[in-house]
Protein backbone atom coordinates (compact mmCIF):
# COMPACT_ATOMS: atom_id res chain seq x y z
CA UNK A 1 0.00 0.00 0.00
CA UNK A 2 1.54 3.22 -0.60
CA UNK A 3 2.86 5.43 1.90
CA UNK A 4 0.06 8.36 0.61
CA UNK A 5 -2.90 5.95 0.82
CA UNK A 6 -1.95 4.71 4.31
CA UNK A 7 -1.83 8.84 5.44
CA UNK A 8 -5.34 8.81 4.62
CA UNK A 9 -6.50 5.74 5.90
CA UNK A 10 -5.21 6.60 9.27
CA UNK A 11 -6.67 9.76 9.31
CA UNK A 12 -9.84 8.52 8.56
CA UNK A 13 -9.47 5.36 11.21
CA UNK A 14 -8.51 8.66 13.61
CA UNK A 15 -11.48 9.86 12.84
CA UNK A 16 -13.37 6.96 13.06
CA UNK A 17 -12.53 6.57 16.78
CA UNK A 18 -13.69 9.77 17.65
CA UNK A 19 -16.85 9.04 16.32
CA UNK A 20 -17.43 6.63 18.27
CA UNK A 21 -16.10 7.49 21.33
CA UNK A 22 -19.17 10.58 20.49
CA UNK A 23 -21.47 7.85 19.86
CA UNK A 24 -20.95 5.91 22.52
CA UNK A 25 -19.69 7.86 25.78
CA UNK A 26 -21.26 10.86 24.54
CA UNK A 27 -24.83 9.20 25.92
CA UNK A 28 -22.60 8.81 29.29
CA UNK A 29 -21.47 12.45 29.40
CA UNK A 30 -25.11 13.49 28.30
CA UNK A 31 -27.08 11.36 30.66
CA UNK A 32 -24.69 12.52 33.49
CA UNK A 33 -25.03 16.20 32.64
CA UNK A 34 -28.65 15.94 32.75
CA UNK A 35 -29.01 13.62 35.35
CA UNK A 36 -29.69 16.38 38.32
CA UNK A 37 -32.38 18.11 36.26
CA UNK A 38 -34.47 14.78 34.93
CA UNK A 39 -34.02 13.01 38.31
CA UNK A 40 -36.20 14.97 40.96
CA UNK A 41 -35.79 12.66 43.56
CA UNK A 42 -33.08 10.09 44.94
CA UNK A 43 -34.61 7.14 43.18
CA UNK A 44 -35.28 8.80 39.88
CA UNK A 45 -31.82 9.55 39.85
CA UNK A 46 -30.93 6.26 40.79
CA UNK A 47 -32.55 5.06 37.66
CA UNK A 48 -31.01 7.36 35.80
CA UNK A 49 -27.63 6.59 37.01
CA UNK A 50 -28.29 2.94 36.25
CA UNK A 51 -28.96 3.27 32.53
CA UNK A 52 -25.24 3.96 32.20
CA UNK A 53 -23.95 1.70 34.80
CA UNK A 54 -22.84 -1.49 33.13
CA UNK A 55 -21.54 0.45 30.20
CA UNK A 56 -19.90 3.32 30.91
CA UNK A 57 -16.41 2.19 31.62
CA UNK A 58 -16.15 0.26 28.36
CA UNK A 59 -17.19 3.56 26.22
CA UNK A 60 -14.67 5.56 27.79
CA UNK A 61 -12.54 3.47 26.52
CA UNK A 62 -12.55 4.41 22.56
CA UNK A 63 -11.38 8.06 23.96
CA UNK A 64 -8.02 6.15 25.27
CA UNK A 65 -7.64 3.90 21.91
CA UNK A 66 -7.81 7.42 19.97
CA UNK A 67 -5.25 8.68 22.44
CA UNK A 68 -2.90 5.55 21.93
CA UNK A 69 -3.69 5.90 17.72
CA UNK A 70 -2.88 9.22 17.88
CA UNK A 71 0.49 8.80 19.76
CA UNK A 72 1.53 5.85 17.78
CA UNK A 73 -0.13 7.15 14.19
CA UNK A 74 0.35 10.97 14.42
CA UNK A 75 3.38 11.74 17.04
CA UNK A 76 3.87 15.43 16.08
CA UNK A 77 0.22 16.10 16.64
CA UNK A 78 -0.19 14.34 19.67
CA UNK A 79 3.51 16.06 21.41
CA UNK A 80 2.17 19.62 19.88
CA UNK A 81 -1.55 18.94 20.82
CA UNK A 82 -0.69 17.76 24.52
CA UNK A 83 1.87 20.59 24.94
CA UNK A 84 -0.41 22.75 23.53
CA UNK A 85 -3.74 21.77 25.25
CA UNK A 86 -2.20 20.95 28.34
CA UNK A 87 -4.77 22.93 30.99
CA UNK A 88 -8.16 22.25 29.02
CA UNK A 89 -6.26 18.20 29.35
CA UNK A 90 -5.95 18.46 33.17
CA UNK A 91 -9.11 20.09 33.59
CA UNK A 92 -10.98 17.06 31.65
CA UNK A 93 -8.83 14.63 33.30
CA UNK A 94 -9.86 16.25 36.77
CA UNK A 95 -13.15 16.13 35.83
CA UNK A 96 -13.54 12.91 34.86
CA UNK A 97 -11.98 11.71 38.11
CA UNK A 98 -15.75 11.98 39.22
CA UNK A 99 -17.06 9.54 36.83
CA UNK A 100 -15.60 6.70 38.84
CA UNK A 101 -15.59 7.43 41.86
CA UNK A 102 -19.57 9.20 41.40
CA UNK A 103 -20.37 5.81 40.34
CA UNK A 104 -19.15 3.76 43.29
CA UNK A 105 -19.33 6.11 46.54
CA UNK A 106 -22.43 7.56 45.60
CA UNK A 107 -24.81 4.52 46.53
CA UNK A 108 -22.71 3.68 49.94
CA UNK A 109 -24.15 6.13 52.57
CA UNK A 110 -28.18 7.05 52.51
CA UNK A 111 -27.28 11.09 53.12
CA UNK A 112 -28.97 13.29 50.67
CA UNK A 113 -26.44 15.65 51.23
CA UNK A 114 -23.67 12.62 50.47
CA UNK A 115 -25.80 11.85 47.31
CA UNK A 116 -26.82 14.68 45.91
CA UNK A 117 -23.26 16.10 46.33
CA UNK A 118 -21.86 12.88 44.06
CA UNK A 119 -24.96 13.74 41.49
CA UNK A 120 -23.07 17.29 40.94
CA UNK A 121 -19.86 15.66 40.56
CA UNK A 122 -21.27 13.30 37.70
CA UNK A 123 -22.86 16.24 36.05
CA UNK A 124 -18.76 17.82 36.48
CA UNK A 125 -17.72 15.17 34.66
CA UNK A 126 -19.71 14.85 31.63
CA UNK A 127 -20.50 18.71 31.24
CA UNK A 128 -16.96 19.99 31.69
CA UNK A 129 -15.49 17.70 29.51
CA UNK A 130 -18.31 17.57 26.73
CA UNK A 131 -17.85 21.35 26.80
CA UNK A 132 -13.78 21.29 26.08
CA UNK A 133 -14.09 18.52 23.56
CA UNK A 134 -15.55 21.46 21.31
CA UNK A 135 -13.44 24.28 22.66
CA UNK A 136 -10.56 22.38 21.39
CA UNK A 137 -11.84 21.53 17.89
CA UNK A 138 -12.98 25.46 17.98
CA UNK A 139 -9.26 26.30 18.83
CA UNK A 140 -8.03 24.19 16.32
CA UNK A 141 -10.13 26.19 13.62
CA UNK A 142 -8.60 29.26 14.95
CA UNK A 143 -5.10 28.05 14.49
CA UNK A 144 -3.10 27.17 17.68
CA UNK A 145 0.06 29.24 18.50
CA UNK A 146 2.89 27.30 18.00
CA UNK A 147 5.77 27.71 15.67
CA UNK A 148 8.64 24.31 14.62
CA UNK A 149 12.24 25.34 14.38
CA UNK A 150 14.52 23.84 12.11
CA UNK A 151 15.15 21.16 14.47
CA UNK A 152 11.50 20.03 14.75
CA UNK A 153 12.02 21.86 18.53
CA UNK A 154 8.20 23.45 19.25
CA UNK A 155 7.91 27.02 20.92
CA UNK A 156 4.70 26.92 22.17
CA UNK A 157 2.88 30.53 23.07
CA UNK A 158 -0.43 29.17 24.37
CA UNK A 159 -2.43 31.01 27.22
CA UNK A 160 -5.68 30.07 29.33
CA UNK A 161 -6.78 33.17 27.28
CA UNK A 162 -6.69 31.55 23.88
CA UNK A 163 -9.19 28.87 24.75
CA UNK A 164 -11.64 31.70 26.14
CA UNK A 165 -11.95 32.91 22.88
CA UNK A 166 -16.24 33.67 21.61
CA UNK A 167 -15.49 31.44 18.90
CA UNK A 168 -14.44 28.49 20.19
CA UNK A 169 -16.91 29.10 22.84
CA UNK A 170 -19.68 28.72 20.87
CA UNK A 171 -18.05 25.37 19.62
CA UNK A 172 -17.91 24.07 23.24
CA UNK A 173 -21.93 24.77 23.39
CA UNK A 174 -21.90 22.99 20.26
CA UNK A 175 -20.66 19.48 21.27
CA UNK A 176 -22.28 20.11 24.82
CA UNK A 177 -25.78 20.36 23.61
CA UNK A 178 -25.23 17.69 20.91
CA UNK A 179 -23.69 15.43 23.32
CA UNK A 180 -26.96 16.31 26.22
CA UNK A 181 -29.12 15.41 23.20
CA UNK A 182 -27.90 12.64 22.85
CA UNK A 183 -27.94 11.40 25.84
CA UNK A 184 -31.87 12.73 26.93
CA UNK A 185 -32.56 10.54 23.46
CA UNK A 186 -30.19 7.03 25.22
CA UNK A 187 -32.67 8.07 28.64
CA UNK A 188 -36.16 7.40 26.61
CA UNK A 189 -34.76 3.96 25.44
CA UNK A 190 -33.75 3.21 28.97
CA UNK A 191 -36.77 4.44 30.97
CA UNK A 192 -40.40 5.38 31.48
CA UNK A 193 -43.22 7.27 32.56
CA UNK A 194 -41.99 10.78 34.14
CA UNK A 195 -38.32 10.23 33.35
CA UNK A 196 -38.94 9.32 29.59
CA UNK A 197 -41.25 12.44 29.91
CA UNK A 198 -38.88 14.84 30.86
CA UNK A 199 -35.38 13.15 28.98
CA UNK A 200 -37.80 13.77 25.73
CA UNK A 201 -38.20 17.17 26.82
CA UNK A 202 -34.50 17.95 27.14
CA UNK A 203 -33.89 15.74 24.09
CA UNK A 204 -36.20 19.01 22.34
CA UNK A 205 -34.25 21.64 23.99
CA UNK A 206 -31.14 20.57 23.40
CA UNK A 207 -31.45 19.31 19.88
CA UNK A 208 -32.60 23.13 18.94
CA UNK A 209 -29.47 24.86 20.70
CA UNK A 210 -27.59 22.49 19.33
CA UNK A 211 -28.85 23.03 15.60
CA UNK A 212 -28.57 26.64 16.40
CA UNK A 213 -25.23 27.05 17.35
CA UNK A 214 -24.19 24.14 14.45
CA UNK A 215 -25.76 27.19 12.34
CA UNK A 216 -24.15 29.81 14.01
CA UNK A 217 -20.38 28.06 14.29
CA UNK A 218 -20.88 27.42 10.14
CA UNK A 219 -21.52 30.82 9.36
CA UNK A 220 -18.54 32.09 11.54
CA UNK A 221 -16.37 29.98 10.01
CA UNK A 222 -16.66 32.07 6.69
CA UNK A 223 -15.43 34.69 8.29
CA UNK A 224 -12.32 33.56 10.36
CA UNK A 225 -9.03 33.02 8.43
CA UNK A 226 -8.44 29.54 7.65
CA UNK A 227 -4.87 27.64 6.07
CA UNK A 228 -4.71 26.58 2.76
CA UNK A 229 -1.21 25.21 0.96
CA UNK A 230 -0.32 26.12 -1.82
CA UNK A 231 3.23 24.02 -2.18
CA UNK A 232 4.30 20.79 -0.85
CA UNK A 233 6.89 18.24 -1.74
CA UNK A 234 6.15 14.64 -2.79
CA UNK A 235 2.97 13.43 -0.51
CA UNK A 236 3.85 9.53 -1.01
CA UNK A 237 7.18 10.30 0.53
CA UNK A 238 8.86 11.59 3.84
CA UNK A 239 7.76 15.00 4.46
CA UNK A 240 8.92 17.41 6.67
CA UNK A 241 6.42 19.98 8.10
CA UNK A 242 8.34 23.11 7.31
CA UNK A 243 8.93 22.08 3.66
CA UNK A 244 5.61 23.40 2.75
CA UNK A 245 4.34 26.66 1.57
CA UNK A 246 0.98 27.69 3.53
CA UNK A 247 -0.85 30.90 2.86
CA UNK A 248 -3.64 32.03 5.32
CA UNK A 249 -7.14 33.45 3.75
CA UNK A 250 -10.45 35.06 5.14
CA UNK A 251 -12.68 31.55 4.68
CA UNK A 252 -10.19 29.08 3.33
CA UNK A 253 -12.05 26.76 6.01
CA UNK A 254 -14.64 26.25 3.45
CA UNK A 255 -12.80 25.83 0.51
CA UNK A 256 -12.96 21.62 0.59
CA UNK A 257 -16.82 21.99 -0.02
CA UNK A 258 -16.30 23.61 -3.61
CA UNK A 259 -13.45 21.45 -4.42
CA UNK A 260 -15.04 18.45 -3.13
CA UNK A 261 -18.64 18.85 -2.90
CA UNK A 262 -19.75 15.08 -1.55
CA UNK A 263 -18.14 16.44 1.59
CA UNK A 264 -21.28 18.71 2.37
CA UNK A 265 -23.12 15.18 3.50
CA UNK A 266 -21.60 15.76 6.39
CA UNK A 267 -23.24 19.30 7.64
CA UNK A 268 -26.35 17.95 5.81
CA UNK A 269 -26.13 14.86 8.46
CA UNK A 270 -25.42 16.95 11.13
CA UNK A 271 -28.82 19.18 10.54
CA UNK A 272 -30.75 16.02 9.15
CA UNK A 273 -29.93 14.00 12.08
CA UNK A 274 -30.83 16.35 14.31
CA UNK A 275 -33.91 16.84 13.69
CA UNK A 276 -34.88 13.41 12.55
CA UNK A 277 -33.94 12.60 16.09
CA UNK A 278 -36.40 14.97 17.53
CA UNK A 279 -39.18 13.94 15.59
CA UNK A 280 -38.74 10.24 16.55
CA UNK A 281 -37.80 11.56 20.13
CA UNK A 282 -41.42 13.25 20.10
CA UNK A 283 -43.48 10.04 18.57
CA UNK A 284 -42.09 8.22 21.24
CA UNK A 285 -39.82 5.59 19.15
CA UNK A 286 -36.67 6.50 20.81
CA UNK A 287 -34.55 3.60 19.01
CA UNK A 288 -34.74 5.04 15.76
CA UNK A 289 -34.30 8.72 17.60
CA UNK A 290 -31.32 6.88 18.69
CA UNK A 291 -29.88 5.70 15.59
CA UNK A 292 -30.40 9.85 14.26
CA UNK A 293 -28.75 11.09 17.05
CA UNK A 294 -25.55 8.96 16.02
CA UNK A 295 -25.80 10.64 12.79
CA UNK A 296 -26.17 13.97 13.72
CA UNK A 297 -22.98 13.35 16.12
CA UNK A 298 -21.21 11.99 13.04
CA UNK A 299 -22.08 14.66 10.89
CA UNK A 300 -20.95 17.53 12.98
CA UNK A 301 -17.12 15.96 13.49
CA UNK A 302 -16.91 15.09 10.13
CA UNK A 303 -17.99 18.83 9.09
CA UNK A 304 -14.60 20.02 11.29
CA UNK A 305 -12.13 17.21 10.09
CA UNK A 306 -13.70 17.85 6.50
CA UNK A 307 -13.47 21.55 7.00
CA UNK A 308 -9.53 21.32 8.16
CA UNK A 309 -8.46 18.51 5.96
CA UNK A 310 -5.51 18.18 5.18
CA UNK A 311 -4.54 20.00 8.58
CA UNK A 312 -4.77 18.14 11.84
CA UNK A 313 -3.35 21.08 14.15
CA UNK A 314 -3.20 24.75 12.41
CA UNK A 315 -0.68 26.70 13.50
CA UNK A 316 -1.49 30.52 13.76
CA UNK A 317 2.06 31.52 14.76
CA UNK A 318 3.98 30.30 11.43
CA UNK A 319 1.11 28.83 9.33
CA UNK A 320 4.61 26.63 7.37
CA UNK A 321 4.59 24.52 11.00
CA UNK A 322 1.25 23.33 10.80
CA UNK A 323 0.41 19.74 10.73
CA UNK A 324 -0.95 18.05 8.42
CA UNK A 325 -2.02 14.25 7.45
CA UNK A 326 1.53 14.15 4.96
CA UNK A 327 4.09 16.01 7.10
CA UNK A 328 3.25 14.48 10.76
CA UNK A 329 2.67 10.78 10.92
CA UNK A 330 4.86 7.79 11.88
CA UNK A 331 6.51 5.87 8.97
CA UNK A 332 4.83 4.02 6.51
CA UNK A 333 6.19 0.61 8.19
CA UNK A 334 4.36 1.74 11.55
CA UNK A 335 1.42 2.46 10.18
CA UNK A 336 1.05 -0.44 7.82
CA UNK A 337 1.70 -2.99 11.44
CA UNK A 338 -1.24 -0.79 12.77
CA UNK A 339 -3.38 -1.00 9.93
CA UNK A 340 -3.02 -5.16 10.47
CA UNK A 341 -3.65 -4.55 14.19
CA UNK A 342 -6.77 -3.27 13.31
CA UNK A 343 -8.21 -5.42 10.91
CA UNK A 344 -7.60 -7.96 13.31
CA UNK A 345 -8.76 -6.23 16.57
CA UNK A 346 -11.38 -3.88 15.45
CA UNK A 347 -14.08 -6.51 14.79
CA UNK A 348 -13.50 -8.44 17.67
CA UNK A 349 -14.15 -5.24 19.89
CA UNK A 350 -17.05 -4.28 17.66
CA UNK A 351 -18.39 -7.89 17.90
CA UNK A 352 -17.76 -7.70 21.61
CA UNK A 353 -19.38 -4.29 22.39
CA UNK A 354 -22.41 -5.10 20.43
CA UNK A 355 -22.74 -8.75 22.52
CA UNK A 356 -22.83 -6.68 25.74
CA UNK A 357 -25.48 -4.09 24.54
CA UNK A 358 -27.85 -6.71 23.71
CA UNK A 359 -27.53 -8.80 26.93
CA UNK A 360 -27.92 -4.95 28.53
CA UNK A 361 -30.74 -4.03 26.87
CA UNK A 362 -34.39 -3.59 27.12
Amino acid sequence: MEYEILKLVWWALTGTLLIGFAITDGFDMGVATLLPFIGRNDLERRVVINSVGPTWEGNQVWLITAGGALFAAWPLVYAVGFSSFYIPLLLTLFALFFRPVGFDYRSKLPNPGWRNAWDWGLFAGGAIPALIFGVAFGNLLLGVPFELDSEMRIANHSGLLQYLHPFALLVGVVSLSMLAMHGAVYLQLRTEGEIAARAQRAARLMGVLMMASFAAAGIWVGFLDGQRITAIPDVNGVVVPLAKIVIVEKGAWLMNYKAYPWMLIAPVLGFGGALLALLFSSRRTPGAAFVFSSLALTGVILTAGFSLFPFMLPSSANPASSLTIWDACSSRNTLLIMLGVVIVFLPVVLAYTSWVYKVMGG
